[in-house]
């Protein structure tokens, strides 16, 4: 199957072997990344909605490596002495704190920008 086509109908299962997520035979959404700080560029933005009126920052758009972010959240975390969490592939730290992040995020060697108003 080349890279332009998609898989419509299939009777000898092969389709039960493409991801969901990407829609490849041999999935590159689940592989691991090795993180370089250097050359990885992190978004931060406010978020309101479905939160009940709370802000929470989020980092998104994060490369695949959960085990890095999962340490990351915590320093995060601790830098800004709130609560949070890493669910999805994005960190949520709880209250507006896209300075202090983008600032500590810049500190580690990443390339932090804000995103949205």
């Amino acid at each position: 199957m080349s890279k332009n086509t998609r898989l419509i109908y299939s009777t000898d299962g092969s389709h039960n072997n493409i991801c969901k997520k990407c829609g490849e035979l041999k999935c590159v959404c689940t592989q691991i990344v090795n993180i370089n700080p250097s050359e990885t560029l992190l978004k931060i933005r406010l978020e309101k909605n479905g939160r009940g009126g709370k802000l929470v920052t989020v980092v998104f758009e994060l490369p695949n490596n959960p085990n890095y972010f999962k340490k990351l959240t915590k320093k995060l975390k601790a830098t800004c002495g709130s609560g949070g969490t890493f669910k999805d592939n994005t960190i949520e730290i709880q209250g507006d704190h896209k300075d202090k992040l983008k600032k500590a995020l810049e500190k580690l060697g990443f390339k932090a920008v804000l995103a949205g108003g």
